[in-house]
């Protein structure tokens, strides 16, 4: 009896030690160092930024002077991408902001996606995909060993009139392909070109 409960306990330790290393590795593929990434469930003001509880909300800064792609849709939500880095581990990171012009709080019910597994990501972007239109393939947001997404997760919703920063790691496309169309939700296709890191 003793035996199985320890074998037990080892396989969940190591459970959470590949997780662990998981989600730092690809938190280094970002670039910067992660105590300067903002909190992506958080709004843009300092205020805001509460303690969140893992890495996986860690969003890298967004460039705010380049928009690459914007879409509008969903009642008053503005969807912008600022960013799309293809990093050496194989990943394409995308950032952008997400503006809430509705009457009340969004709360990305319709983001993350129609999978069960990725019920357990909450509100989040984690149904969003890159779309290859010349290869004819779509890319899914990367998950970690417990099947939680890797991007952001809108804790809270994002308040009427506030803009809220996000990011979504996808796998890679063929190293040719640079044109692709990122897709949410029920919002428009927005085509953008991704850049090498």
């Amino acid at each position: 009896m003793d035996l199985r409960h320890t074998m037990k306990g080892r396989r969940a330790m190591a459970a959470v030690a590949m997780s662990t290393g998981l989600l730092l590795t690809v938190s280094g593929c970002g670039g910067g160092d992660a105590g300067d990434k903002p909190k992506a469930a958080s709004s843009t003001t300092p205020s805001d930024q509460g303690g969140g509880d893992d890495a996986k909300q860690a969003s890298p800064t967004a460039s705010q002077d380049q928009v690459l792609a914007e879409v509008k849709g969903e009642n008053g939500i503005t969807l912008a991408v600022t960013s799309a880095k293809r990093d050496q581990g194989g990943f394409v990171t995308v950032e952008g902001t997400v503006t809430n012009n509705t009457d009340s709080v969004w709360i990305a019910a319709s983001w993350r996606g129609d999978e069960r597994e990725l019920s357990k990501n909450g509100a989040s972007i984690a149904g969003a995909s890159l779309i290859d239109q010349k290869g004819k393939k779509k890319y899914l947001i990367l998950r970690d060993t417990s099947g939680r997404c890797l991007c952001t997760q809108f804790t809270g919703g994002v308040s009427q009139g506030e803009t809220t920063q996000w990011f979504a790691q996808f796998p890679a496309p063929p190293s040719g392909t640079s044109a692709v169309d990122f897709q949410v939700g029920s919002m428009p296709p927005a085509s953008i070109e991704i850049s090498e890191g």
